[in-house]
């Protein structure tokens, strides 16, 4: 079940990338401006958020097997209009279209593979899960960026259509539904229920959304941007600087598979969560902030890409322990909603990063100067985000808040939204 649901974000990841990797060649075809561009790259999470909750309540009383494989046709189904010709509405309408199907993929797997693991085990589960997103890009840039350049970046959407349906079908006939349950936040049992608007207010889970928040801007901006700015920003040629677009990914890679196992183990020996996810996490988001301002002053392309592979990449492991953290505070009837609500407050940012880095690309000097100020901004945000998580991630404290609002609720009836 791990591996089928490092699959499905491998793919969900690819068909994010794969505009931003086609970009230059699709603002020659489409004739756009970086406004325009940022527009598609911003039309993706349109629906994102919206579609994340209402799949994230339905997905409290509907198997996630179903769930899974609804997202992954829509996924593929909305590729396929891409291989034709089209117009900058039509691309746009079907970003949107696969926006509102990917929106739920995130939470919706991690809400299965928890039906698998206990919360002191779910640390490298939920790494595995999350460098799908990684090896989604490692995997699929250099065989995306080949058709891009031999054929066309038509065929590219295509291919990945192809690849979903496959999943799809892999999935309807190996897909299964866990059986573990949670213990639950209080004393009642079981069968409880916490208000949402305790949850929603909830210091951890604010401070986590908003270092999350600033960690998707950058993610946002390396889905839709970093190609052009190695193409456009830094002079390699489209070959090149597509394949470079996987350096964030590997180190990404690393820093979640090592932040996961870091924090797993972490809390196994005793640690509170607070330190193990908490403070952890929000020390590798107060880490990019610290470097990306420095992207504009280092003095060769070579040490401005290396610059911007740490910064944007060191404080990845904060897609880790949200996810954890959301499922230690809330009640297992009502996991799959919060986890789709937060998913959804931390992609905002993928709304916003796209349009604002195109703006500023737009009015700059330079397109160079553009970027780099850019990056400027990206790391002011995770400066304020980590510090946020820092004071404000507290978890053990919280649970016992949340605990005394908890209602039990009688043992056939579902959580109420």
């Amino acid at each position: 079940m791990t591996a089928l649901l490092f699959f499905f974000m491998l793919i969900n990841f690819a068909d994010k990338v794969v505009v931003g990797l086609a970009a230059q060649p699709i603002i020659a075809d489409l004739k756009l401006s970086p406004e325009q561009f940022g527009l598609i790259g911003s039309s993706f999470f349109f629906l994102f958020a919206i579609s994340a909750v209402v799949v994230g309540f339905i997905t409290n009383r509907v198997q996630t097997r179903w769930t899974l494989l609804v997202m992954a046709i829509i996924w593929s189904v909305a590729q396929f209009p891409m291989v034709g010709m089209v117009s900058l509405e039509v691309l746009i309408a079907c970003r949107i279209v696969l926006g509102a199907g990917e929106g739920p993929a995130g939470p919706t797997a991690t809400h299965a593979i928890y039906k698998w693991f206990p919360d002191s085990l779910r640390g490298m589960p939920t790494a595995i899960i999350a460098q799908g997103s990684a090896l989604g890009v490692i995997i699929a840039v250099p065989a995306l960026n080949y058709i891009i350049v031999r054929y066309s970046w038509h065929w590219a959407f295509g291919a990945l259509g192809i690849v979903g349906l496959l999943w799809a079908v892999a999935w309807l006939f190996l897909g299964r539904e866990g059986t573990l349950v949670d213990p639950p936040v209080s004393d009642h049992g079981g069968h409880e229920h916490v208000p949402y608007r305790y949850l929603l207010t909830c210091p951890s889970i604010v401070a986590m959304c908003c270092a999350g928040f600033a960690s998707y801007w950058g993610l946002a901006l390396g889905l839709t941007w970093f190609t052009s700015y190695m193409v456009q920003g830094l002079g390699y040629s489209q070959q090149v600087g597509g394949n470079l677009t996987i350096l964030p990914w590997i180190f990404g890679m690393f820093v979640v598979l090592g932040g996961g196992a870091l924090s797993q183990r972490l809390k196994r020996s005793g640690a509170s969560s607070r330190a193990s996810r908490g403070v952890f996490a929000s020390l590798t988001v107060i880490l990019g902030g610290c470097l990306l301002p420095f992207v504009g002053i280092m003095p060769t392309p070579e040490l401005k890409l290396a610059t911007l592979v740490v910064g944007a990449a060191v404080g990845s492991t904060i897609y880790v322990v949200i996810p954890m953290i959301v499922s230690e505070l809330t009640p297992q009837p009502q996991r799959a909603a919060m986890l789709a609500i937060t998913t959804s407050v931390v992609t905002l940012a993928g709304v916003i990063a796209p349009l604002a880095m195109g703006a500023v690309v737009q009015n700059a000097v330079t397109p160079m100067l553009g970027y780099e100020r850019g990056y400027v901004i990206l790391g002011l945000l995770l400066l304020a985000g980590g510090l946020i998580g820092l004071l404000f991630i507290r978890p053990e404290a919280d649970r016992k808040r949340l605990a005394a609002h908890a209602v039990a609720l009688p043992p056939l009836q579902p959580a109420r939204a």
